[in-house]
């Protein structure tokens, strides 16, 4: 998705042809990404990716029109998308879903 001044300028679909993380992170900026929102993404995707120049935030969900219409108002990254058990202000470290994410059911600390 294009976007200038805060409003959608046009969208396309491209396909990744490749599985590879590396190779993934060469052709993503060759066809204009410099970011990207998604549900969930390799450790190892997340690194390539960054070296890039491609800013990432992960663990969004919902409709792509309520992930497009939070990315224009600027409020991708509030938390209201944000997955459950992911990315809240308290962290766990060494459970299930990485750093960052909570295991359903578990106690803050």
């Amino acid at each position: 998705m294009d976007i200038a001044e805060k409003r959608e300028q046009g969208r396309r679909e491209e396909p990744l042809v490749t599985r590879n993380p590396f190779q993934r992170a060469q052709v993503l900026p060759t066809l204009g990404v410099d970011l990207l929102v998604c549900g969930m993404i390799s450790q190892t995707q997340q690194t390539a990716l960054a070296s890039s120049g491609i800013r990432i935030i992960p663990h969004i969900c919902g409709s792509m029109e309520e992930v497009i219409a939070a990315v224009l108002d600027g409020r991708i990254e509030s938390g209201e998308l944000r997955m459950p058990g992911c990315g809240g202000r308290k962290r766990m470290r060494g459970r299930a879903g990485g750093p960052g994410c909570r295991k359903s059911g578990g106690s803050e600390r």
